[in-house]
């Protein structure tokens, strides 16, 4: 209730019940005391006016504290629901620590829910809502995944997150950065970008500057290299030695092996075939099958067989049924054995 209404009908209540004494039930005048404290002589009608009066005091003081309480904890809430705007931002930026603090119940439970999913905004989802700051959150995101550069420095993303990384991936596309830049200075970046960009740039890099960032190398930057063994066009020489160093820095499987084995032989002359595999085969059981492969596929047979008789019976049973087919004089490709 306004209190200003409520005052201008409390004083029309009192001076109403008032008249009404004076005027209809006495007129009389009487003195109290009160606590020994002789009052002053008024009539019955101001006398029955004054506990109205405390009553509205009283009332006043009531409604006035109450309100008081109710404007707190609307507050509370205008306030909790600025930082839940600020929520609804980081979630939408991607952040991975969100630290809101909510003095309400409600909004609490709901950022605790926040916290813990991805939000995605929709192409579908302009920036046309009522609030500014989600507005300027949503379009700046959709901005990047259409390949543009904002700038993001004023939201303090790590260099993890996703939209960093796709913005410095759109400032590389547009040649804002080159691929030096990244990989000279990789620490600025993040580290799947930065083997990204290696990946792209061993395509046609020398093999000194391939050597030089190959802290960065993954598998794919490594199957990139090989591809490009004495080619024609962009291709390298790389002696073994070279080649088992780039080996050795990454943590590779059997498969991994077959593959490298694979992709060599349309490129590396047979001499130095045979003896990489023979290095690496002899050093890592796992790349003993690459080893044979290319055994095999060279037509040379007597260390395959040397390998497969040493072997146990239930090791290299594809190579076995291979050579036994051989034997047969049924000739078949031994990619189909790998």
């Amino acid at each position: 209730m306004h209190i200003k209404r409520y005052t201008i009908a409390s004083f029309i209540f009192i001076i109403l019940v008032g008249w009404y004494i004076f005027a209809y039930i006495t007129q009389d005048t009487i003195s109290l005391n009160f606590f020994g404290v002789q009052l002053p002589s008024l009539s019955i009608a101001m006398w029955v006016s004054v506990p109205l009066v405390l009553l509205y005091i009283a009332s006043v003081v009531h409604i006035s504290f109450y309100s008081m309480l109710g404007n707190l904890k609307l507050r509370k809430y205008e306030k909790d629901y600025e930082k839940f705007i600020d929520s609804i931002v980081d979630a939408f930026l991607g952040k991975e620590n969100r630290k809101h603090s909510f003095k309400t119940e409600r909004y609490s439970f709901l950022n605790s829910l926040l916290n813990n999913v991805s939000v995605v905004p929709k192409e579908a989802l302009k920036s046309d809502t009522s609030n500014e700051k989600i507005n300027s959150v949503i379009s700046l995101v959709n901005d990047v995944k259409n390949g543009n550069v904002v700038d993001l420095k004023k939201y303090s993303l790590s260099l993890d997150n996703e939209i960093v990384i796709q913005n410095e991936r759109n400032k590389y596309k547009k040649g804002d950065i080159s691929a030096e830049d990244i990989l000279g200075h990789s620490n600025k970046y993040a580290p799947s970008l930065c083997e990204e960009v290696y990946a792209e740039y061993v395509k046609t890099a020398s093999l000194n500057m391939i050597e030089k960032h190959k802290r960065l190398l993954t598998k794919t930057a490594l199957f990139e290299i090989l591809n490009r063994v004495n080619r024609k066009e962009d291709g390298l020489e790389i002696i073994n030695d070279v080649l088992i160093e780039l080996f050795n820095s990454l943590k590779l499987e059997k498969e991994d092996f077959l593959k490298i084995a694979s992709i060599l032989s349309k490129c590396m002359v047979p001499e130095q075939r045979i003896k990489l595999f023979e290095i690496i085969g002899e050093a890592n059981e796992k790349a003993m099958d690459s080893y044979l492969l290319t055994l095999f596929d060279l037509e040379i047979l007597s260390p395959a067989d040397e390998i497969l008789e040493n072997s146990q019976p239930d090791e290299f049973l594809n190579f076995k049924a291979y050579r036994a087919l051989k034997e047969c004089n049924k000739n078949f490709n031994i990619n189909l054995f790998v």
